[in-house]
């Protein structure tokens, strides 16, 4: 009897191993990207597309499931990548998607498949990262449900995904010349604010409310910048996922007289808390629960509003349709009245709100290695530029995972970049910096080593500026260990929030603040760090993390076949 009850435990081991197996999928994906004619808010553009769509169709999988994208690259005169942002590409740092750190751009008329799993439910999206292409439009969803059999620990009855950007009626090619330029020609606040891609120019849906007053949309349904109508049945509880790829703007978020619960951040759970409205800036990703308890005679507004930034560009706006209403039946009452703009408590209330789900993977108390990163707004030869301890970012010819993996000299910055800025600047003061160099130096990281990160703002180049930086880590989920106020000093580490930090892949750094992170270098790789804000890491703000090189597999030749490791790969001499 033992040995048959023995018997029939090893094979349900062996059962639900195996279903486990087959319940992962490879997911295959053939994409075309290219130039397509869009009208985003009614004004037509040239946008990126991907198979003559914008934006990119939404990708769906199970936590363990592989992604496999053939991508071909239609654009005949440039280069493209595609990052797939909050994906830690654990084993697969090759398909990162990042220009010159992890892969050679895919040149024009050439296929570049991408190859990796997703080894967690959580909201996600993809975007260029090559040039500026995500302000041209390259992005879509990436969303990945739990595996099969497991559930989220939250209950709801329906769900949406809401991909937040900002739109430009200057092309991405214009404004990087803008940037580029001596002096510089900023790129101005953002035309239009779009909800899945889709806004409304010179008119509003909320017309009798605008202010200044704009004319009101004549929307038919079937337009490429109509909005997306969120359809709803009365006293059920839904799922909205949100994630901003934006190239300037940070948002804030509302639901006209709904509560909204946040229980997800960047792919991790958070303890559940209750917002009228949240903030959501460029890389951040959420999931909100919100209840239809409100009157179902009726529908309500979902705004989105510019924070951080004084605001010129109109609210982006959809609805939320109580069915059987028609979506014809505008609401009565005004959108949500955002904040105002500098209203920095309002944010910073809001970010000290999210803290890690119990249960959560928690921080070391220790760290091996702290790195202090000044932003600072600079002048270079005339050039306005962003440097982080004095360094502006510009990338080199050869990636650095190939040039590292393979001992290529030369390849780049071999000085390594400094760890801290002089004690004796004031953060607060207005300071053009003669010393401000380019650079493309990497932090060589241990491997398996705790490093603390303190992100630490100050004036910019504009007398009492200072700006709102969200900054974004590739390969990696951090811990925010906590912010504060002006310049970051020893006594500051004992305010750490070492019991539930969140785990985050994005995080603010506040005007005139600092930010303190923690994470843990296991994933072998060369990783990005970078304010996620378009225009800003364009203009040098960015810093490059390098750890354990020497265990990444065979890379893809396809890859590396540009640069210094083009020219290796073309002697045959390495596999």
């Amino acid at each position: 009897m033992a040995s048959l009850r023995l018997l029939l435990l090893v094979t349900l081991i062996i059962l639900l191993l195996s279903s486990s197996v087959m319940a992962a999928k490879t997911r295959h994906f053939k994409w075309e990207v290219e130039y397509i004619h869009w009208s985003p808010d009614g004004e037509e553009s040239v946008v990126m597309g991907i198979n003559g769509q914008f934006p990119g169709p939404t990708i769906r999988a199970r936590a363990g499931d592989i992604i496999a994208v053939e991508l071909t690259n239609k654009l005949h005169t440039e280069g493209v990548v595609i990052h797939w942002h909050g994906i830690r590409q654990i084993g697969t740092p090759w398909a990162d998607g990042t220009a010159a750190i992890s892969q050679c751009a895919i040149n024009a008329g050439e296929t570049f498949v991408y190859r990796f799993k997703v080894d967690k439910a959580g909201t996600y999206f993809y975007h260029g990262h090559y040039g500026m292409q995500r302000s041209a439009g390259l992005y879509g969803s990436l969303i990945v449900d739990v595996a099969q059999g497991e559930r989220e620990p939250f209950h709801y009855d329906g769900e949406f995904n809401l991909l937040l950007s900002d739109w430009w009626h200057i092309g991405s090619h214009e404004q990087e010349v803008d940037l580029s330029s001596n002096p510089l020609r900023w790129i101005g606040e953002p035309q239009t604010l779009l909800i899945n891609g889709r806004g409304q120019y010179n008119c509003s849906m909320a017309a009798q409310f605008s202010n200044p007053r704009l004319p009101q949309c004549m929307i038919r349904g079937g337009e490429q910048y109509a909005s997306q109508i969120l359809r709803v049945r009365p006293n059920k509880t839904y799922r909205l996922r949100l994630a901003s790829t934006t190239a300037l703007a940070s948002l804030n978020l509302a639901i006209g007289g709904h509560k909204m619960v946040v229980v997800e951040a960047d792919g991790n759970y958070v303890q559940p808390f209750s917002v009228q409205d949240m903030d959501i800036y460029s890389g951040e990703s959420y999931s909100i629960l919100f209840t239809t308890d409100q009157d179902p005679s009726k529908n309500y507004w979902i705004s989105t509003s510019v924070r951080g930034r004084e605001p010129k560009t109109p609210q982006g706006l959809t609805l939320l349709n109580y069915l059987p209403n028609s979506a014809s039946k505008f609401p009565t009452l005004p959108p949500p009245i955002a904040p105002l703009w500098n209203d920095y408590n309002h944010s910073k209330s809001f970010s000290n709100k999210i803290l890690a789900l119990m249960g959560s993977p928690k921080p070391s108390p220790q760290y091996h290695r702290r790195i202090i990163l000044l932003n600072t707004q600079n002048k270079i030869d005339g050039y306005t530029k962003w440097a982080i301890n004095n360094v502006s970012l510009v990338l080199p010819t050869t990636p650095y995972l190939g040039s590292i993996r393979y001992g290529i000299n030369n390849a780049f910055d071999t000085r390594p970049p400094p760890d801290n800025f002089p004690m004796d600047y004031d953060v607060m003061k207005q300071a053009p910096n003669s010393n401000a160099t380019y650079g493309n130096g990497v932090y060589m990281l241990k491997f398996n080593t705790t490093i603390d990160i303190i992100l630490q703002n100050a004036n910019a180049l504009a007398k009492d500026a200072s700006e709102i930086h969200p900054w974004h880590l590739h390969g990696h989920d951090f811990w925010v260990l906590g912010y504060g106020e002006g310049k970051f000093s020893e006594k500051d580490v004992k305010k750490f929030n070492l019991k539930n930090p969140p785990l985050r892949n994005t995080v603010v750094i506040f005007p005139y603040g600092w930010t303190a992170l923690r994470f843990v270098t296991d994933n072998p790789g060369v990783w990005a760090f970078h304010c996620h804000i378009e225009p800003h890491l364009h203009m040098g703000m960015g810093v490059i993390f390098a750890e354990g090189v020497h265990l990444v597999k065979k890379v893809p030749k396809e890859a590396l076949a540009c640069g210094l490791t083009g020219k290796m790969l073309m002697t045959n001499k390495h596999n």
